[in-house]
């Protein structure tokens, strides 16, 4: 039962321990923002969570490593206006979860967001399908598959540099995919006390990375005598290589390679539980996240187009087709295999970036009880102080998904395109209802069925700005969603098919199955209560029995 308010204090951020904590009174334990018992260290400060979000963004090596698939929807001109379109809608996005990540900081993110917008009456509902979109999404349809896939291609790529008749096959590049997430996943199990670290050397590589690129770009072409791409061809020589008539439909499709990209501003709020002060910190680090990611990407990308030589070369290249700008750039191996390796260690980086929170969002929506073995893969491990189940079978699944590369690319792709899609479905399911339980308006009324008991944190937007901005990200949401679904160009074949509708719909109708099985048992996380509420003590007991307190 809850102590009585003069006889507790509520001990501030800095003060809070873990579990692990020796307190004089083992009856008591410390419970956060979220309503449950703090079980993982605060290992990260303000600066090693703002390295996490840049470091799992990773805007410019997540755009290098895709860069031809994003040629074809428009030349080199579409890639850029796209890419700035599709910023602009995802800072919206990004406001708005940032807001709801001031107002109730919690590892679950948009999980718990959308368990508690729609109010008591949906919350349940709204935040187990939130929840399965989103763990979904991190798991088996983000950078955990991508970014390996793309290291260990960079991998191979350096390789052969040397090698002209080397011709790589799949499993070669399933060998190198192994390694990378096996690495990337120890890392994540074993070394939780020096992740903070690890995300600081990332961020400096991605940061010195990308300085040292941009620069390499725009002076070796120079040098060299291999010269530069003009400037028509970088701002507006238009090329729709996509089989679609209607070069506006062509432009909006090819968002998709920006938003995917940019399309990760709830990483860090996944460790909103592993932080002093989340509700100030979480919005800060998105923002840093989110404007970094944009700059560092712009000029990455003007760099490296101004250095394309012949673009069919690039177009048709036997394996990264990056390695042929880069040594288009450099006319030498030793230059290219220096820039390759460059891009290597972010995307590396990044890969353990994708491990923290594949597995944190895993964690938190299991410890709820909404996925099966529950029970494994919603604790945390008292000997390694992180989600160790929840982030072992995050391996497993991408191991699996390799597999699947091998024996068809097709499905691999299904899988790992269908990102942008589940991962904005979630951030809907959180953002939507905020807008129809009127924001943070109904805050000081009683509880009722559509009273979502949110109140600001330290980052409000305005009363008209947050509807907005709400409004708009809802809007490119719902549209983009479809469009997002369409084929990536015609004639439609086997091969170029978009399967991410079916990738969606097939895991919503699986959560939706296991909604009638364990949903009736479903509680699901809760509004906590305020500061300034009688009942808000900050400490609990999970005894019946009365706890003595000295007068």
């Amino acid at each position: 039962m809850a102590i009585p308010n003069q006889h507790t204090s509520v001990p501030s951020d800095s003060e809070k321990g873990t579990m692990t904590d020796k307190d004089p009174d083992p009856r008591l334990m410390d419970v956060n923002d979220t309503g449950h018992v703090q079980e993982l260290e605060r290992n990260f400060s303000l600066f090693s969570i703002c390295s996490v979000g840049i470091v799992t963004g990773n805007t410019w090596a997540a755009l290098g490593g895709s860069i031809v698939v994003a040629i074809y929807n428009g030349g080199p001109p579409g890639v850029l206006y796209e890419f700035i379109a599709v910023s602009i809608f995802y800072w919206l996005v990004a406001a708005s979860l940032a807001e709801l990540a001031s107002s109730m900081p919690s590892s679950a993110g948009v999980y718990h967001w959308a368990s508690i917008t729609p109010g008591p009456k949906y919350g349940r509902i709204c935040g187990w399908f939130a929840g399965w979109w989103n763990t979904f999404a991190w798991i088996c349809a983000t950078e955990i598959a991508t970014m390996a896939s793309i290291s260990s291609q960079i991998a191979v790529a350096m390789y052969g540099l040397y090698r002209p008749e080397y011709m790589p096959q799949r499993w070669h590049i399933f060998i190198g995919y192994l390694i990378v997430t096996w690495a990337c996943c120890a890392t994540v199990l074993f070394a939780n006390r020096a992740l903070p670290m690890v995300n600081n050397i990332g961020l400096f590589f991605i940061l010195t990375g990308v300085l040292i690129t941009i620069l390499v770009c725009a002076i070796m072409p120079h040098t060299s005598g291999s010269g530069y791409a003009s400037s028509s061809f970088v701002w507006s020589e238009w090329s729709n290589q996509t089989g679609y008539s209607s070069d506006g439909f062509v432009f909006l499709a090819g968002m998709l390679n920006g938003a995917y990209a940019v399309g990760t501003p709830d990483c860090v709020s996944h460790l909103a539980e592993e932080i002093p002060h989340p509700k100030r910190n979480v919005p800060l680090a998105i923002a840093a996240q989110m404007v970094i990611g944009f700059v560092t990407a712009f000029f990455y990308m003007i760099a490296i187009f101004y250095a394309i030589a012949n673009i069919d070369d690039v177009l048709t290249a036997p394996y990264f087709p990056l390695a042929t700008i880069y040594a288009q750039a450099t006319s030498s191996n030793a230059g290219t295999l220096g820039l390759l390796f460059i891009i290597f260690v972010p995307i590396f980086c990044c890969c353990i970036g994708t491990f923290i929170t594949a597995g944190r969002c895993l964690w938190t929506i299991s410890r709820d009880g909404a996925v099966p073995f529950s029970g494994t893969l919603g604790v945390i491990s008292p000997r390694f102080k992180n989600p160790f189940n929840a982030t072992l079978f995050c391996g497993c699944f991408s191991t699996v998904l390799g597999a699947i590369y091998v024996g068809s690319s097709t499905a691999f792709n299904a899988f790992v395109g269908s990102f942008v899609v589940l991962s904005t479905l979630s951030y809907l399911a959180a953002i939507l209802p905020f807008i129809f339980t009127r924001r943070f308006s109904r805050s000081s009324q009683a509880p009722g069925p559509y009273i979502n008991s949110m109140r600001p944190g330290p980052y409000q937007m305005g009363h008209k700005l947050g509807y907005g901005v709400n409004i708009i990200s809802c809007l490119y949401i719902i549209v983009f969603v479809v469009i997002y679904c369409f084929p990536y160009s015609l004639p439609v074949t086997a091969v170029n098919m978009n399967y991410a509708c079916l990738i969606t719909g097939s895991m919503s109708i699986f959560a939706a199955l296991w909604w009638f099985v364990k949903g009736g048992n479903y509680v699901g996380p809760k509004a906590t209560a305020h500061e300034d509420e009688t009942h808000s003590a900050g400490i609990v007991a999970p005894t019946e029995e009365p706890i003595p307190t000295k007068e």
